[in-house]
């Protein structure tokens, strides 16, 4: 597995002709898809969820708070008069919550299935503390949340297959997966917490569960599309609620006009995820974020990731550890038995 300290930190960055001014106009016609968005009250999942309802999809906002979750899709609902939206609850620091959601959702979508996972929920940078089956919060709800959810789903998803679509999961990730490091040793942080190192390492695990997925897709010969994307530097309530959110009420104001400065709007933050989730050209295993210096903001293209993603030995362990921890498999996308 390489995940030494003198690891390379980048791969090259985007292939020739991947940089161009793609913008939610380019969203074609949504009607049919299903869809699923996490974290759906507020920031990129709300104008996610925003946009692809007004395309014409059913979508699926997801929310822990049920006060949240309504205003969010009241607030869907006014910009996108007589979309198709739905309110469910989920709390993917649970693994239980997480069942129970997959299990309602497999009995009601039926024949027509899933067509659309857009996994976008997630906590940065926060103090120490466990999820409700007792993982690192971070690692717990960020990764390990939306792994079990993915494969809770990942029937419905193949349903959506066998209707004759290509379904796509797309996992939200982070420029700070390039600091992250997976540590097989210490994976719970339970002997050394730093709270930004954490949220390194559950971006990084994000990242490169996508494109484990991807490679298990193909060697399993199905459809499925799986692809990550990340939102630059947005101003979501990430920061708001977050790290900055913790600071002295006047460091807080003033590490807000700053950000004003700096920061994409959750809007802009949104289309890396969009062009994601919807544009034809994507292909599985593909990674998009912003175009503009140090992918900061700017319209999404394809980008390039750290050398950790890309170690293929320790994404397959990543992924096994994920399976142990969480119960959860992926059975669909198993080798028939016999194969080499």
């Amino acid at each position: 597995m390489t995940n030494d300290a003198d690891a390379p930190t980048s791969t090259p960055g985007p292939p020739p002709g991947s940089r161009g001014g793609w913008s939610p106009e380019q969203v074609g016609d949504q009607s049919g898809r299903v869809v699923l968005v996490t974290g759906a009250n507020s920031g990129l999942g709300l104008e996610t969820s925003a946009v692809l309802a007004a395309a014409g999809a059913r979508v699926i906002m997801t929310a822990r708070s049920r006060e949240k979750g309504q205003a969010a899709l009241a607030d869907v609902q006014g910009r996108a008069p007589g979309a198709q939206v739905e309110l469910q609850m989920l709390d993917l620091a649970s693994l239980a919550s997480v069942t129970d959601l997959a299990t309602r959702l497999t009995a009601t979508l039926g024949s027509h299935g899933l067509d659309l996972l857009v996994n976008n929920a997630g906590v940065m940078a926060v103090p120490k503390g466990r999820t409700q089956d007792g993982f690192e919060m971070q690692l717990g709800t960020n990764f390990l949340g939306h792994f079990a959810l993915t494969g809770r789903l990942l029937g419905p998803l193949l349903q959506s297959e066998s209707a004759g679509r290509r379904p796509r999961v797309v996992s939200l990730s982070s420029m700070a997966h390039r600091f992250g490091r997976i540590t097989p040793q210490d994976l719970m942080r339970e002997k050394r917490y730093e709270a930004w190192s954490a949220y390194g390492q559950s971006k990084l695990a994000d990242l490169m569960f996508a494109l484990e997925l991807d490679r298990r897709t193909e060697r399993a010969g199905r459809e499925l599309v799986s692809v990550a994307a990340h939102p630059g530097i947005s101003a979501t309530n990430l920061f708001t609620g977050g790290p900055f959110g913790r600071m002295p009420d006047v460091v807080r104001r003033a590490a807000g006009k700053v950000g004003e400065l700096v920061m994409q709007s959750p809007e802009q933050g949104a289309w890396s995820v969009l062009r994601a989730a919807t544009a034809p050209d994507v292909v599985g295993g593909e990674y998009y974020g912003p175009a503009g210096a140090g992918e900061r903001s700017g319209p999404p293209v394809r980008v390039g990731t750290s050398a950790r993603a890309q170690d293929v030995d320790m994404a397959r362990w990543l992924w096994e550890e994920a399976v142990r921890l969480t119960g959860v498999g992926f059975h669909e996308l198993d080798p028939p038995a016999g194969a080499a």
